[in-house]
């Protein structure tokens, strides 16, 4: 029944594509179409990408922070760190160029130099009031020089906020409104109103306007991806097509695999509109992914073809075996890179099950493509002239599969040795590999905004949120002093953390009060003690301003409280040893059964969800390694051919891992990928190997040398061809400005480069070294599906086909 599958069933496949091929076109023009129709529900993500399940803890914990507090990524900061600022024109200036953002209807609050409040105590009505430093506008150097002693030295609440006492750094903070922030409203605000209006000010003043913050790096950050879609898919194009041209040698046969592989861009893209998907970092490498793989299916279908038409010149015949023999093989190879890709849908990550989606069904999309669209063009094409054909005699692929033949031969000592010795260095460089859990480590080095994030890192410790949520359990339990006291304790221990930036919390609030209370006196900047709390909270209560100014760190019932701070770029290894601090004296200072503490932010759960990540990537692999497995035993029905397909496979991706601890490439989402990608796609030499192989077994009565080598003759030069397109196809995305996506397109492109050396010349290697075990006991069983069908008669569909051309013309 499964040999009548593989034969019959690919002879009545081919019936019917070549009988019927005016109504296939037709339906592949109306699919086309209505995937165009799709694009518009495509859309770019506006946030980052968020690499844990939605019930994930983490998730959980973030949410409710967000629930209590409101999005915490709405802040946009300008800084200028400059000596001429402080002149009478350019600070009015710069006063002037932040007050110009609160008319923006996305702005919820400014918050500038000019808008800083003094907290001054009056006696007579026993409360606080507020006076700004600048109450209009900076007529002299001499208020200047006031302004600078005030800020700088008597008011250490808003230090390393607005400014850095140390480099007189100056920044502006904008506060977006947190219903936008993550939306397409963001976006124009940003590119349109916010870099229009420093560019002019830069222009006007001379001076260097540095921007940060988290709206402004995911805003430039996903510019780039869309800005990178166009280059990869241009890229891959070219290259991919100069390659098959320079194989091939015709024009005609290039142009037609760019018609089919554009379809399947197409497609792709249609598939992200028609499932609503959104377009990260990950569903951006998609469409020139299916360019990279669908050129290579081009390669065996066109190459087959030629090879019958030099053979016995009869066309229709040609793309009828086109279809049988070539469509089968082209089938499994295309199901095992989908089977890479989908593996990650079985992950509980939303970001990669919606990768692995997209990826697996384009794949499967750009199969059928090339099955039916390149047998149906040829129909309609002249028979191929003697130029078409010159490459199937190119000397120097036979010179290559030559040597391989004699490695395979007399150095299999050599092969054996080599790959035990890449082996063992391997294992030493996985144990050097890191794992890096970076919101920036990806982004392109080179841009503005990233020399940006590393200006504020310098100037103020970082500009990437991380939150303490203090839950006291009770109502107004916040502004009791033993819990603030508990807060500073933990804010103390945040303050000899270099790699944090000095906390923000009700604790500055309060100990800001108490400086007030003493007119201002700089050294009165603490808590107060249990006699002085009662009068100063009395002023307190009655300052509206105090009540305006705590909102941001207390929730309206004064249960809840935040600790905000600031976190530099740094690892995953070192943010856990922070945590871990962090959370031995958040341990010892708020009892577990009084208070519930919980770390979240930004940066926090992206660093988890690398970690999550790297747990999945055993997952994924493992899963892919078993379904290709099932895939080889149900072909071959061997255990024994299912180890030896592994093996050559598995230890290109062991030498990548290696390579990745050698080269200090760090695990990382980007990076992740590269095992599964790598392992669907490189098995697929391995199954054409094997197929040619077990088919020359029957045709030389169990001979295995002679198969051996036969076969190694025979899908030397197709693999030799589809690695080369796969290597090149891969390096394209070496030219991204992200760290992760060179770090993808070079790994992928290093393991496929191994994997067909692996299978040239570890897989016959190893298959004539254990030809008695396997030949005698495996493999002289039937498959399950003879991949590369015998020749039939080809008559009847021959006919079949030439009546329907007669009907036709």
């Amino acid at each position: 029944m499964f040999k009548l599958f593989s034969t019959g069933f690919w002879e009545v496949i081919a019936r019917l594509i070549l009988r019927n091929k005016i109504g296939i076109l037709i339906c592949i023009v109306l699919a086309t179409i209505f995937f165009s129709w799709q694009w518009e529900h495509m859309r770019f993500t506006y946030t980052e990408a968020n690499l844990l399940p939605d019930d994930h803890e983490v998730n959980v914990t973030y949410n409710e922070f967000l629930d209590i507090f409101g999005e915490e990524g709405n802040l946009i900061i300008l800084g200028v760190k400059d000596s001429t600022l402080f002149t009478v024109e350019k600070l009015n200036a710069w006063n002037r160029l932040s007050e110009d953002f609160k008319s923006y209807d996305e702005v919820e609050t400014v918050v500038s130099i000019k808008d800083l409040q003094k907290l001054v105590k009056n006696t007579k009505a026993e409360k606080f009031d507020l006076e700004p430093f600048i109450k209009d506008s900076i007529t002299s150097k001499a208020e200047i020089d006031i302004l600078q002693k005030e800020l700088f030295k008597q008011y250490p609440f808003y230090d390393n906020f607005l400014f850095n006492k140390d480099t007189k750094t100056i920044r502006t903070a904008i506060y977006l409104k947190k219903d936008i922030v993550n939306t397409s409203a963001r976006k124009d605000f940003i590119m349109l109103a916010l870099q229009d209006k420093i560019d002019d000010f830069e222009t006007n003043n001379n001076l260097d306007v540095r921007v940060s913050g988290m709206p402004y790096i995911r805003t430039l950050n996903s510019q780039n991806i869309v800005d990178e879609i166009g280059l990869f898919i241009g890229l891959a194009l070219g290259v991919t097509s100069l390659i098959f041209f320079l194989f091939f040698r015709s024009f005609r046969a290039t142009f037609i695999s760019l018609i089919v592989v554009c379809i399947g861009v197409m497609w792709t893209f249609g598939i992200l509109g028609l499932l609503n998907y959104e377009i990260t970092v990950l569903t951006a490498l998609i469409p020139p992914l299916i360019i990279v793989i669908g050129i290579p299916n081009c390669i065996f279908l066109i190459n087959k073809y030629q090879h019958e038409v030099k053979l016995h010149g009869n066309k229709v015949k040609s793309l009828q075996r086109v279809i049988t023999k070539i469509g089968n093989a082209t089938l499994m190879t295309n199901v095992t890179t989908a089977s890479g890709f989908a593996t990650f849908i079985l992950t509980e990550s939303t970001l990669l099950k919606e990768f692995g989606i997209v990826a697996s069904l384009s794949i499967l999309a750009i199969f059928i493509l090339c099955l039916l669209v390149i047998p149906i063009i040829y129909t309609f094409l002249p028979y191929p002239q003697e130029r078409h054909l010159e490459h199937l005699n190119k000397r120097w692929i036979g010179g290559f599969v030559d040597w391989i033949e004699r490695m395979v031969k007399h150095k299999k000592i050599t092969i054996y040795l080599t790959s035990l010795i890449l082996l063992v260095a391997s294992i030493i460089g996985i144990y050097q590999i890191k794992i890096s859990g970076s919101l920036i480590e990806d982004m392109p080095k080179d841009t503005e905004f990233f020399k940006d994030i590393k200006f504020f890192e310098s100037e103020f410790n970082g500009i990437m949120p991380l939150e303490i949520m203090i839950d006291t359990k009770r109502k107004k339990g916040v502004m009791k002093l033993s819990t603030l006291k508990r807060m500073n304790d933990l804010e103390d221990l945040i303050n000899e953390i270099p790699e944090l930036s000095r906390p923000i919390s009700a604790v500055s609030l309060v100990k800001y009060s108490k400086q007030a209370y003493y007119n201002g006196n700089p050294k009165y900047y603490q808590l107060p003690t249990s006699q002085e709390n009662s009068f100063i909270l009395s002023y307190a209560k009655n300052s509206s301003s105090n009540v305006d100014m705590l909102k941001n760190f207390v929730d309206s019932t004064g249960q809840y409280a935040r600790i905000t701070t600031f976190m530099k770029d740094i690892g995953t290894d070192k943010m856990e040893r922070i945590e871990e601090n962090l959370q031995n004296k958040i341990d010892k200072l708020f009892p577990k059964e009084r208070f519930e503490v919980t770390m979240t932010g930004k940066a926090l759960v992206f660093q988890k969800g690398t970690k999550y990540l790297v747990r999945n990537l055993v997952i994924s692999l493992s899963l892919a390694i078993f379904l290709i497995s099932l895939f080889m035993a149900y072909m071959f029905r061997s255990f024994r051919m299912i180890i030896v397909s592994l093996v050559p496979n598995l230890l290109p991706l062991l030498i990548t891992a290696g390579l990745m601890g050698f080269l200090n490439v760090p695990i990382k989402p980007s990076t992740i990928l590269v095992f599964s990608i790598a392992f669907g796609i490189s098995v697929d030499d391995t199954i054409h190997f094997l197929a040619k192989y077990r088919q020359e077994l029957q045709a030389n009565h169990w001979k295995i040398r002679k198969s051996v080598y036969a076969a190694l003759r025979e899908t030397g030069v197709s693999m030799f061809y589809t690695s080369i397109v796969l290597f090149f196809g891969f390096i394209v995305f070496t030219t991204s400005s992200f760290g992760g996506t060179v770090a993808l397109g070079a790994l992928v492109s290093a393991t496929l480069l191994f994997a067909m050396l692996s299978n040239l010349l570890l897989l016959p290697s190893l298959l004539l070294s254990l030809e008695r075990s396997i030949a005698n006991k495996e493999v002289l069983k039937e498959p399950a599906i003879n991949i590369i069908p015998q020749d039939s008669e080809d008559i009847e569909v021959i006919e079949d086909v030439e009546n329907s051309e007669d009907t036709i013309s």
